[in-house]
């Protein structure tokens, strides 16, 4: 059986990069990408991204528990057996002050960068519990290494970054005497992504008990 990988994430450069290292290192993946719903400063929405050929890609919707299921029975189903779900968090920029945006932008953002990440990774611990191992990396750009009045006006990112923290925070500690590990991702910076994903995929490979429940920054000086 080859290695199963499921990547679920945001649409981001930091997504295409893990999505390009997991085909070198096996003959298919999985994969579910949450496409922005939000236009750029000049009024557009991001391209389409082109996955690589070994990518199966997968629907989700973040905001329903049932497709949260239905998404890991498909991603099993296609591979046999989930070994890795990696989770990349890279949130849409959204620069509008809180009073301009629309109750039902708030909802769209809340379930797809939010909402979503509880309501998957309840199913892939379900799924982790009953075969008896796995491994679930949360990876997210490090929001903290420069501070701008720009970087503040984006009022969701900084919500979102927050909440996916504390979350992948209190996945370490429920997670201690489960079989499976889960181990956070920090960093990097746009030009390094992918090294980045080399790096991530060397300590997925390398994890035990030991590493799990711990965050992992990315540095270029320590990342090999």
């Amino acid at each position: 059986m080859t290695r199963g990988i499921l990547i679920v994430g945001d649409q981001s450069p930091l997504f295409n990069a893990i999505a390009a290292e997991a085909a070198l290192r096996t003959e298919s993946y999985t994969t579910a990408m949450i496409s922005s719903r939000f236009s750029d400063s000049y009024g557009k929405l991001p391209s389409r991204v082109e996955m690589p050929e070994k990518a199966i890609p997968l629907s989700w919707n973040p905001g329903s528990p049932i497709s949260a299921r239905t998404l890991v029975f498909s991603a099993e189903n296609r591979m046999g057996m989930i070994h890795d779900a990696i989770l990349v968090f890279s949130p849409p920029a959204i620069f509008k002050s809180v009073e301009i945006m629309t109750p039902e932008e708030i909802e769209a953002l809340v379930n797809d960068h939010i909402k979503g990440w509880f309501l998957l990774c309840r199913e892939l611990a379900l799924y982790f519990n009953r075969v008896g191992s796995g491994s679930i990396s949360l990876a997210i750009h490090d929001y903290t290494k420069s501070r701008s009045k720009t970087l503040d006006l984006n009022l969701f990112g900084q919500t979102a970054a927050a909440s996916f923290k504390t979350f992948t925070q209190g996945l370490f500690a429920a997670s201690h005497n489960e079989p499976y590990h889960v181990m956070g991702f920090s960093g990097p910076k746009t030009s390094d992504t992918e090294k980045f994903a080399a790096w991530l995929f060397a300590k997925i490979d390398k994890s035990s008990k030991k590493t799990s429940g711990k965050w992992y920054r990315y540095s270029r000086l320590f990342s090999h």
